[in-house]
């Protein structure tokens, strides 16, 4: 089976660029993301109680880890490591913002509300990033972390994000009712 890894390593220079340029983008975006709701702003109280005005019960843990797992996976991006997992977290991350927030207000990110359109792109980077892998320079390709075959690759990703998505929005996930 020929690993993700090892085919993203052998990918020409301007393929390899581009992943890193995708990673490099990813990556600081999603960790500032997390950053903001952790330390600026409202911090984590007021990331809870925004979250509990969209209908997300245990506001506070469900601040505490959307932070950490923005920011974990910002810099899992950034390096390069267990890049599938880190797209599984960006994935999952993204189809509980389209569900909870975005969906109700259409496509456009401009549509009052903000729609679907930035995070669902966002998830789509994810899973292009996940099975074509993190490329030359990374750790998963210097140290041969993941020797997935792309579509082991997207498969692990699809189902660990997706998962991961539905799980939490099962447990803790009430819409309010409007009156």
């Amino acid at each position: 089976m020929t690993g993700a890894s090892s085919l993203s390593g052998s990918y020409p220079a301007a393929v390899n660029f581009t992943l890193l340029g995708l990673r490099l983008f990813l990556g600081p975006m999603i960790f500032a993301h997390g950053y903001r709701k952790a330390f600026l702003g409202g911090r984590v109280t007021g990331t809870a109680r925004w979250f509990s005005s969209i209908g997300m019960r245990s506001a506070t843990i469900n601040a505490v880890l959307a932070a950490s797992t923005e920011m974990g996976v910002g810099v899992l991006l950034c390096v390069g490591f267990i890049t599938p997992l880190a797209c599984a977290g960006l994935l999952s991350l993204m189809i509980t913002a389209i569900a909870t927030v975005h969906w109700r207000n259409g496509f456009f990110i401009f549509n009052k509300g903000e729609g679907i359109e930035y995070t669902l792109g966002v998830a789509v980077m994810a899973l292009v990033l996940s099975s074509l892998g993190a490329g030359r320079y990374s750790f998963d390709q210097v140290w041969k972390v993941v020797k997935w075959s792309p579509m082991t690759s997207l498969s692990v990703t699809t189902a660990v994000g997706v998962g991961g998505a539905l799980t939490q929005l099962a447990i803790f996930y009430r819409p309010l009712q409007k009156d």
